[in-house]
């Protein structure tokens, strides 16, 4: 099986894992998928509309904390140049005047007490600390170079900073206690409660307190109307209490990375070349970007997980379809792009994480009750060899070889091949 490692590939775990819950309990053993139905070829795309006007994006996005009080982006799914965007962006000395707290994905909130005052700057261990990462339900952050780099940056700058402008984390996966999880049924409804406890925290603890936040998600969570059904997404789901407050930016990774729209990038991209890096396009309502994101924009849900029936056994795996988000435009507000597709670099793994031979040993034993595949081989050394990483986010040899997939249509899965 091809080893899952690469950074595109990390870009599909976050969905991945938001269907674990819902396949645990949606079909039984041995029921056959739909045939699958794919698309061979399209025509390029021909976006029509006005010019989008890109601008420095991070004058542009301090600048948007005067009329927003959330801002969400991604963040350690694999790109690291927007990992080192946003790192950049939180060290600009700026930035705690403008925003009091920063919400992540990769953080357990049963962890909220240590982690406030490791974030204050109390004596407290980073061993202790790192709980707050190393033991969410999601295998990826445990094993994120951004994230051993972001919590003990934040608590360095807070040192510098006076008592009013110190920078707050708020944990927004749920309080799973793995030390209490010892079997499938202990893991309960944990992974489908991810959109809901981050909807909460951010009520609880921002919004009613009329403070302002950088969220740091997937853009599955972030988008304005929800995700896909059934998953309603965190940002969807407060914004029936609080509407229009929150800045919603996509990252760009390419146009028609999924499938046949994949061979038209270079030309589609040569309409981005004379913006500046890094740029934030912000008005895109009209714009021949919106209309060509309309039509390109992939959520990158295509997905592969092991299906379980009530009876807890694995019947087989199975993929989610691939889709275009139709109306993108209009699930989020703001643009931003780091620079052209193929030269945006992949996320590392840090070596002395996987050099713990315990904490491996546990993120295995998680992987065995969750029931293994993708979505826990990014965080087993076994399954893990540098003969398969890119340096690269973008791997044109991986991706050339799928065809885009009609959503109505899921297909079994390859045991032998992991196509992201």
């Amino acid at each position: 099986m091809k080893k899952f490692v690469n950074g595109t590939r990390f870009f599909v775990v976050l969905f991945v894992t938001m269907l674990f819950s819902v396949a645990v309990l949606a079909q039984g053993p041995g029921q056959n998928p739909l045939p699958a139905q794919v698309i061979t070829d399209v025509q390029p795309p021909n976006p029509k509309g006005s010019n989008p006007k890109p601008e420095d994006a991070t004058k542009a996005i301090l600048a948007a904390f005067d009329q927003y009080e959330v801002i969400g982006m991604g963040a350690a799914h694999g790109n690291k140049d927007l990992d080192d965007f946003i790192l950049d962006l939180i060290r600009n000395p700026a930035l705690p005047g403008k925003n009091s707290d920063i919400a992540v994905e990769c953080g357990n909130s049963l962890y909220q007490p240590i982690l406030d005052r490791y974030i204050a700057g109390d004596n407290v261990a980073l061993s202790d600390v790192r709980q707050v990462w190393r033991n969410t339900t999601q295998p990826m952050c445990g094993v994120s170079a951004f994230y051993e780099q972001f919590f003990p940056l934040v608590r360095r700058i807070n040192q510098r900073l006076p008592p009013e402008k110190k920078l707050r984390i708020l944990a927004g996966d749920p309080p799973i206690d793995w030390s209490k999880v010892k079997s499938r049924k202990d893991l309960g409804h944990f992974p489908g409660q991810r959109d809901t406890n981050i909807a909460s925290v951010m009520e609880n603890e921002v919004l009613s307190k009329y403070r302002k936040a950088l969220m740091l998600f997937g853009i599955v969570h972030l988008y304005h109307g929800g995700g896909s059904d059934p998953f309603p997404g965190a940002v969807a789901l407060y914004e029936k209490n609080y509407p229009g407050v929150t800045l919603v930016i996509a990252d760009h990774t390419g146009f028609g990375n999924w499938g046949s729209l994949a061979k038209y990038n270079d030309e589609l991209e040569g309409r981005l070349a004379p913006w500046p890096v890094p740029s934030l396009v912000q008005q895109m309502k009209g714009t021949w970007l919106a209309d060509l994101l309309d039509s390109t924009y992939s959520s990158g849900s295509v997905a592969f997980m092991t299906v379980v029936g009530k009876d807890g056994k694995t019947s087989q795996s199975q993929s989610s379809p691939l889709r275009v988000e139709k109306g993108f435009s209009k699930m989020v507000d703001a643009y931003l792009y780091l620079g052209p597709r193929d030269l945006l670099l992949n996320e590392t793994k840090p070596a002395e994480v996987f050099l713990n031979k315990d904490y491996m040993a546990e993120l295995q034993r998680r992987g065995a009750i969750m029931g293994g595949g993708p979505i826990t081989d990014q965080a087993n050394p076994g399954k893990l060899s540098d003969a398969d990483f890119s340096p690269f986010f973008y791997d044109p040899n991986e991706f050339q070889k799928f065809t885009q997939v009609a959503p109505s249509s899921p297909q079994p899965l390859s045991k032998k091949k992991i196509p992201f």
